[in-house]
Protein backbone atom coordinates (compact mmCIF):
# COMPACT_ATOMS: atom_id res chain seq x y z
CA UNK A 1 0.00 0.00 0.00
CA UNK A 2 0.99 3.63 -0.45
CA UNK A 3 0.88 5.20 3.03
CA UNK A 4 1.28 8.74 4.35
CA UNK A 5 2.67 8.71 7.90
CA UNK A 6 2.42 12.01 9.78
CA UNK A 7 4.71 12.27 12.79
CA UNK A 8 7.31 9.93 11.31
CA UNK A 9 10.11 11.41 13.42
CA UNK A 10 8.54 10.61 16.82
CA UNK A 11 9.05 7.59 19.05
CA UNK A 12 5.85 5.88 17.93
CA UNK A 13 6.05 7.15 14.37
CA UNK A 14 9.52 5.70 13.90
CA UNK A 15 8.29 2.28 15.01
CA UNK A 16 5.29 2.46 12.72
CA UNK A 17 7.66 3.32 9.90
CA UNK A 18 9.85 0.31 10.68
CA UNK A 19 6.82 -2.00 10.70
CA UNK A 20 5.43 -0.58 7.46
CA UNK A 21 8.75 -0.94 5.65
CA UNK A 22 9.22 -4.42 7.09
CA UNK A 23 5.98 -5.43 5.39
CA UNK A 24 6.83 -3.86 2.06
CA UNK A 25 4.64 -0.75 2.06
CA UNK A 26 5.60 2.48 0.29
CA UNK A 27 5.70 5.30 2.85
CA UNK A 28 5.66 9.08 2.63
CA UNK A 29 7.02 10.18 6.00
CA UNK A 30 5.82 13.63 7.07
CA UNK A 31 7.06 15.80 9.95
CA UNK A 32 7.75 19.48 10.54
CA UNK A 33 11.45 18.73 10.18
CA UNK A 34 12.58 15.49 8.55
CA UNK A 35 16.17 16.68 8.15
CA UNK A 36 17.60 14.33 10.77
CA UNK A 37 15.96 11.22 9.35
CA UNK A 38 17.93 8.83 7.17
CA UNK A 39 16.74 7.98 3.68
CA UNK A 40 15.62 4.39 3.17
CA UNK A 41 14.26 2.35 0.28
CA UNK A 42 10.47 2.75 -0.14
CA UNK A 43 10.50 5.93 1.99
CA UNK A 44 9.97 9.49 0.79
CA UNK A 45 10.39 12.26 3.37
CA UNK A 46 8.38 15.49 3.27
CA UNK A 47 8.25 18.48 5.62
CA UNK A 48 4.69 19.43 6.55
CA UNK A 49 2.59 20.93 9.35
CA UNK A 50 -0.55 19.03 10.33
CA UNK A 51 -2.17 22.23 11.55
CA UNK A 52 -1.93 23.81 8.08
CA UNK A 53 -4.49 21.91 5.97
CA UNK A 54 -3.72 23.78 2.75
CA UNK A 55 -0.04 22.88 3.07
CA UNK A 56 -0.63 19.31 4.24
CA UNK A 57 -3.34 18.16 1.82
CA UNK A 58 -1.10 18.05 -1.30
CA UNK A 59 1.36 15.84 0.62
CA UNK A 60 -1.43 13.38 1.43
CA UNK A 61 -3.03 13.18 -2.00
CA UNK A 62 -2.69 9.89 -3.85
CA UNK A 63 -2.19 7.70 -0.78
CA UNK A 64 -4.29 4.71 0.23
CA UNK A 65 -4.43 5.79 3.88
CA UNK A 66 -3.13 8.45 6.24
CA UNK A 67 -1.57 7.43 9.56
CA UNK A 68 -1.26 10.01 12.34
CA UNK A 69 1.31 9.63 15.12
CA UNK A 70 0.98 13.22 16.32
CA UNK A 71 0.80 14.61 19.85
CA UNK A 72 -2.77 15.60 20.61
CA UNK A 73 -1.92 18.67 22.66
CA UNK A 74 -0.35 20.34 19.63
CA UNK A 75 -2.68 19.00 16.93
CA UNK A 76 -6.03 20.36 15.83
CA UNK A 77 -8.25 17.41 14.96
CA UNK A 78 -10.52 19.43 12.67
CA UNK A 79 -7.54 20.72 10.66
CA UNK A 80 -6.11 17.24 10.21
CA UNK A 81 -9.46 15.79 9.16
CA UNK A 82 -9.96 18.67 6.71
CA UNK A 83 -6.56 18.01 5.13
CA UNK A 84 -7.25 14.28 4.72
CA UNK A 85 -10.64 14.98 3.14
CA UNK A 86 -9.26 17.69 0.85
CA UNK A 87 -6.57 15.26 -0.29
CA UNK A 88 -9.23 12.77 -1.30
CA UNK A 89 -7.95 10.02 1.01
CA UNK A 90 -10.73 7.93 2.53
CA UNK A 91 -8.94 6.35 5.51
CA UNK A 92 -7.35 7.85 8.61
CA UNK A 93 -5.74 5.73 11.33
CA UNK A 94 -4.73 7.52 14.53
CA UNK A 95 -2.25 6.62 17.27
CA UNK A 96 -4.53 7.10 20.26
CA UNK A 97 -4.04 7.57 23.97
CA UNK A 98 -4.94 5.44 26.98
CA UNK A 99 -6.52 8.20 29.07
CA UNK A 100 -9.96 7.90 27.47
CA UNK A 101 -10.14 4.12 28.02
CA UNK A 102 -12.66 2.98 30.63
CA UNK A 103 -11.54 1.45 33.92
CA UNK A 104 -15.22 0.92 34.86
CA UNK A 105 -18.42 1.54 32.92
CA UNK A 106 -18.60 5.26 32.22
CA UNK A 107 -15.37 6.02 34.09
CA UNK A 108 -12.23 6.85 32.09
CA UNK A 109 -8.67 6.27 33.23
CA UNK A 110 -8.13 10.00 32.81
CA UNK A 111 -10.74 10.73 35.50
CA UNK A 112 -9.23 8.51 38.20
CA UNK A 113 -7.70 10.28 41.23
CA UNK A 114 -4.21 8.89 40.64
CA UNK A 115 -3.90 9.88 36.99
CA UNK A 116 -0.56 11.72 36.67
CA UNK A 117 -1.01 15.48 36.37
CA UNK A 118 1.88 15.72 33.92
CA UNK A 119 0.02 13.59 31.38
CA UNK A 120 -3.38 15.21 31.84
CA UNK A 121 -3.18 17.91 29.11
CA UNK A 122 -2.19 15.37 26.44
CA UNK A 123 -4.80 12.85 27.66
CA UNK A 124 -7.59 15.42 27.69
CA UNK A 125 -6.61 16.54 24.19
CA UNK A 126 -6.67 12.91 23.09
CA UNK A 127 -10.19 12.46 24.43
CA UNK A 128 -11.33 15.57 22.56
CA UNK A 129 -9.67 14.26 19.39
CA UNK A 130 -11.55 10.96 19.73
CA UNK A 131 -14.83 12.82 20.30
CA UNK A 132 -14.20 14.77 17.09
CA UNK A 133 -13.60 11.56 15.17
CA UNK A 134 -16.77 10.02 16.56
CA UNK A 135 -18.79 12.87 15.07
CA UNK A 136 -17.11 12.41 11.67
CA UNK A 137 -19.45 10.90 9.08
CA UNK A 138 -17.35 10.81 5.90
CA UNK A 139 -13.91 9.43 6.73
CA UNK A 140 -13.25 5.79 7.49
CA UNK A 141 -11.29 6.38 10.71
CA UNK A 142 -9.77 4.14 13.36
CA UNK A 143 -8.25 5.17 16.71
CA UNK A 144 -5.95 2.64 18.41
CA UNK A 145 -5.34 3.30 22.11
CA UNK A 146 -2.29 1.77 23.78
CA UNK A 147 -2.33 0.45 27.33
CA UNK A 148 -1.54 2.70 30.31
CA UNK A 149 2.23 2.17 30.02
CA UNK A 150 3.38 2.72 26.46
CA UNK A 151 7.12 2.25 26.22
CA UNK A 152 9.91 1.21 23.85
CA UNK A 153 10.54 -2.52 24.12
CA UNK A 154 10.54 -5.78 22.22
CA UNK A 155 8.65 -6.89 19.14
CA UNK A 156 7.04 -10.10 20.43
CA UNK A 157 3.89 -10.26 18.28
CA UNK A 158 2.04 -11.54 21.36
CA UNK A 159 -0.70 -9.27 22.67
CA UNK A 160 -4.45 -8.92 23.16
CA UNK A 161 -6.93 -6.59 21.54
CA UNK A 162 -9.85 -4.93 23.32
CA UNK A 163 -12.52 -2.30 22.82
CA UNK A 164 -13.10 0.78 25.00
CA UNK A 165 -11.89 -0.81 28.27
CA UNK A 166 -8.34 -0.63 29.58
CA UNK A 167 -6.55 -3.98 29.28
CA UNK A 168 -4.55 -5.25 32.25
CA UNK A 169 -2.39 -8.34 32.61
CA UNK A 170 -2.92 -10.91 35.37
CA UNK A 171 -0.31 -9.02 37.40
CA UNK A 172 -2.49 -5.91 37.26
CA UNK A 173 -0.05 -4.08 35.00
CA UNK A 174 -1.41 -2.36 31.91
CA UNK A 175 1.25 -1.98 29.23
CA UNK A 176 2.32 -2.51 25.63
CA UNK A 177 5.61 -2.00 23.85
CA UNK A 178 5.71 0.50 21.00
CA UNK A 179 7.01 -2.29 18.78
CA UNK A 180 4.03 -4.59 19.44
CA UNK A 181 1.67 -1.62 19.22
CA UNK A 182 3.03 -1.00 15.71
CA UNK A 183 2.21 -4.59 14.74
CA UNK A 184 -1.42 -4.20 15.87
CA UNK A 185 -1.66 -0.84 14.10
CA UNK A 186 -0.37 -2.10 10.75
CA UNK A 187 -2.49 -5.26 11.09
CA UNK A 188 -5.53 -2.97 11.24
CA UNK A 189 -4.28 -1.03 8.23
CA UNK A 190 -3.89 -4.20 6.18
CA UNK A 191 -6.99 -6.04 7.43
CA UNK A 192 -9.54 -3.51 8.70
CA UNK A 193 -11.65 -4.79 11.58
CA UNK A 194 -12.48 -1.57 13.45
CA UNK A 195 -13.96 0.95 10.98
CA UNK A 196 -15.08 4.15 12.71
CA UNK A 197 -14.14 2.65 16.06
CA UNK A 198 -11.62 2.97 18.85
CA UNK A 199 -9.92 -0.19 20.03
CA UNK A 200 -6.97 -0.98 22.27
CA UNK A 201 -3.99 -3.31 22.53
CA UNK A 202 -2.15 -4.68 25.57
CA UNK A 203 -0.57 -7.72 27.15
Amino acid sequence: MNIALIGVSGRVGSRLLAELLRRGHQVTGIARDTGKLASQPHLVLKNGDANQPAQLAPLLAGHDAVLSALKFATTDAASLIAAVKHAGVGRLLVVGGAGSLEVAPGHALLDTPDFPAAYRPEAEAGRRFLDTLRSERELDWTFLSPSAEFVPGERTDKFRLGGDQLLTAASGKSWISMEDYAIAFVDELETPKHPRQRFTVGY
